[in-house]
C-alpha cells in the first residue's frame, strides 16, 4: 500500500494561497493529465534571483514525457510573477505555508504522476537533454531502483568539483559519504512509495536519511551516470551551508541513530568527523 496520498492540485489546504500551471485546465481528476516517464520537483521561496534559470533549464528539455512541479513558501517577493510568467510550460505550481524544504517536497510527491522523481533546488540546473539521458538509463535497466547523476558542485570562492557516482559501503563508516549531490538523484517513484515521505523532522538533511536508507538496502538497485555525463550543476551557498557544521553534524549522527546502525560504530565516526573537520580548520587559519 501506498505511504504518498495522491493529489491533483493543493487548493482545497488550509494553507494555500494560490496556484496556477498547464493542470489548472482539468477538472481536478488524475486520470485526465498523462500519466508522465520523469517528474521534476523544484521548491522556492524568496528567490526571484535564482528561479528563472532552474525554470529554464527543466522547460527547455523538449521532452513531452516530464512533468514539472513547483512549490513555493509563499515567497514576499516576485518569485511568483517568474512562476506566473512560465506557468503555461509548467505542469502545476502551488505557493502555500509550508513547514520547510522536505514539507513542501512531500506535498510535490502526492501531485507526482511520474514513475521517476528528481528534486532539482531553486539556483540549480540541468544541463541541455540530460533528463533524456536519465529517462533512457531507467528504460535500459527496468530493475534500477535509483541514479546517480554526474554534477558540476560550487561552492564559495566559485571552487569547483566534480560529484559522480556512489559507494554503497563509505555511507557506513564515514558522514563524508562521497554520493553525489541531491541535484542528481533519480529515484523511482515505487521506491518513494516503499520508504514514505521525506522525514520532516530533519530540517537540514531529510535526504541524506533517503539516501541512507537506499545504499544501505542491497534490494534497492542503483546506478550512476559516467562521470562525463554531466546532468546537472549545483550552485554554491544553499540551506546546508547556512545550517552550520555542528548541527548538519548532530543531525545527520541522529539519521544514523534512527536507522539502527551500531552505536559504538556511530561514536567512532563522530569523533573521526570532529577530528577530520579540526584538521581542515587548523589548516585554513595557517593558510
Amino acid at each position: 500500500m501506498s505511504k504518498i496520498k495522491k493529489l491533483f492540485t493543493l487548493n482545497h489546504l488550509r494553507n494555500f494561497h494560490e496556484d496556477g500551471g498547464i493542470r489548472k485546465k482539468f477538472k481536478n481528476n488524475l486520470s485526465l493529465n498523462k500519466k508522465s516517464e520523469l517528474t521534476i520537483i523544484t521548491v522556492v521561496k524568496n528567490s526571484v534571483y535564482d528561479i528563472e534559470k532552474t525554470i529554464l533549464s527543466v522547460i527547455k528539455q523538449n521532452i513531452s514525457a516530464v512533468e514539472y512541479i513547483i512549490i513555493d513558501g509563499n515567497s514576499v517577493d516576485d518569485t511568483k510573477k517568474i512562476l506566473k510568467k512560465y506557468e503555461d510550460k509548467i505542469d502545476y505550481w502551488c505557493s502555500l505555508d509550508d513547514k520547510g524544504i522536505y514539507d513542501a517536497i512531500n506535498y510535490a510527491l502526492q501531485l507526482a504522476t511520474g514513475k521517476i522523481i528528481g528534486v532539482l533546488n531553486a539556483g540549480d540546473i540541468y544541463t541541455d537533454n540530460s533528463l533524456q539521458k536519465v529517462i533512457e538509463y531507467f528504460d535500459k535497466d527496468q530493475n534500477l531502483s535509483f541514479l546517480f547523476g554526474t554534477v558540476k558542485r560550487y561552492y564559495l570562492g566559485n571552487n569547483m568539483i566534480l560529484k559522480s557516482g556512489f559507494n554503497r559501503k563509505r555511507i557506513r563508516y564515514n558522514f563524508d559519504s562521497a554520493t553525489c549531490h541531491s541535484s542528481g538523484l533519480f529515484l523511482k517513484y515505487s521506491v518513494h512509495e516503499e520508504l514514505g515521505p521525506y522525514n520532516t523532522k530533519y530540517k537540514c538533511s531529510s535526504d541524506y536519511d533517503l539516501i541512507f536508507k537506499l545504499l544501505n538496502n542491497e534490494k534497492f538497485i542503483g546506478k550512476s551516470t559516467k562521470i562525463n555525463e554531466i546532468i546537472g550543476i549545483v550552485a554554491s551557498g544553499g540551506y546546508s551551508s547556512k545550517y552550520g557544521y555542528w548541527n548538519k553534524l548532530f543531525e545527520e549522527t541522529k539519521i544514523r541513530i534512527d536507522n539502527n546502525q551500531n552505536l559504538i560504530w556511530i561514536l567512532i565516526i563522530f569523533i573521526n568527523s570532529i577530528i577530520k573537520q579540526s584538521i581542515k580548520f587548523i589548516k585554513n587559519k595557517t593558510i
